[in-house]
């Protein structure tokens, strides 16, 4: 527990708060049945999520770059863990992925219960394009959409859509979301483009949520909180010798960081909640973007435009 933790250890309405860890939002949960994907679940907040739902009982269909990373992390799982190469800036590896994680469920003859977007890439010092596309926006949010929009036939009636976002969001550009790319080229900045794609995250949650309308499955999106994992490998020498040295005193452990998406995709006072943002495994205000349900279905329209070119 960081110094910080210890000086915000106020709760919110939730019973839970910034020092809370996934394993305490999940104490006395019995998960055994449910199954749940986790995109990143080879590192940081995905693996951490991976090992405390699997210690409650969750069957954890495990989504990596790669099927070697999957099937490692996999294999400390259990024997009901499921190992899936997922390279989210790759369209053929997602839906591939999308392919055999409904092969693997219907030999089950189950359904998915939570799909839990944690996979990402942050800051890119330089601006990379892939498919014609940023590969932050590409990565974080058009992987995942294909993921995602992939699989609503295979999520249960009750099922859950985690959307893993960032404060980072309120770093978007004037306008909130870039929809003409070249004006991002001419002005590339690591944050702005990385919380833009946070921003759609966020509104992938809301207006999947606007979809869900109606039924008993549900779509949030969450910030985690600041946690030193490999989503920093892109960060100069300087700022990651910086992260290292106030690491223990300011940020997160890396259970308390996977503790709200822990809590969003399997407690139990979540299962009605549609189309929020939570904090600190509480319900927060996302930035004025955030809440705009116009921006939210133009950002839809326009990401299956994409998805069906690529």
């Amino acid at each position: 527990m960081s110094l910080v933790s210890r000086i915000r250890g106020r709760r919110g309405a939730s019973g839970f708060g910034y020092a809370s860890t996934a394993e305490e939002v999940t104490d006395g949960l019995q998960l055994h049945g449910q199954n749940i994907l986790i995109t990143g679940v080879n590192s940081g907040l995905g693996a951490e999520s991976a090992r405390v739902l699997a210690l409650r009982g969750a069957n954890i269909l495990g989504a990596a770059r790669t099927e070697d990373k999957a099937i490692q992390a996999c294999r400390e799982l259990g024997p009901s863990a499921l190992p899936f190469a997922c390279e989210l800036s790759e369209p053929s590896s997602v839906r591939a992925c999308v392919t055999a994680v409904k092969e693997a469920l219907q030999a089950r003859g189950t359904k998915l219960d939570v799909i839990m977007c944690n996979a990402g890439i942050m800051a890119l010092p330089k601006r990379q394009i892939r498919h014609g596309h940023e590969l932050q926006f590409l990565t974080n949010h058009l992987g995942h959409f294909v993921l995602v929009t992939g699989l609503l036939d295979q999520l249960s009636e009750r099922g859950r859509v985690v959307m893993l976002s960032s404060a980072a969001h309120d770093f978007a550009p004037r306008g909130g979301i870039y929809f003409n790319d070249l004006t991002l080229e001419r002005y590339y900045l690591p944050w702005l483009a990385y919380g833009q794609s946070k921003l759609a995250n966020l509104l992938f949650a809301r207006a999947l949520a606007r979809r869900f309308s109606g039924t008993q499955r549900v779509a949030n999106a969450l910030h985690p909180g600041v946690i030193e994992t490999s989503l920093m490998r892109h960060m100069g020498t300087f700022t990651q010798t910086a992260i290292a040295l106030t690491n223990k005193l300011l940020w997160k452990t890396v259970g308390e960081g996977a503790a709200t998406q822990c809590y969003v995709a399997v407690h139990p006072a979540v299962a009605s909640i549609n189309g929020e943002y939570f904090v600190n495994s509480n319900i927060a205000r996302p930035s004025r973007f955030g809440r705009d349900d116009a921006l939210a279905e133009k950002l839809w329209q326009v990401s299956e435009r994409i998805v069906a070119t690529l």
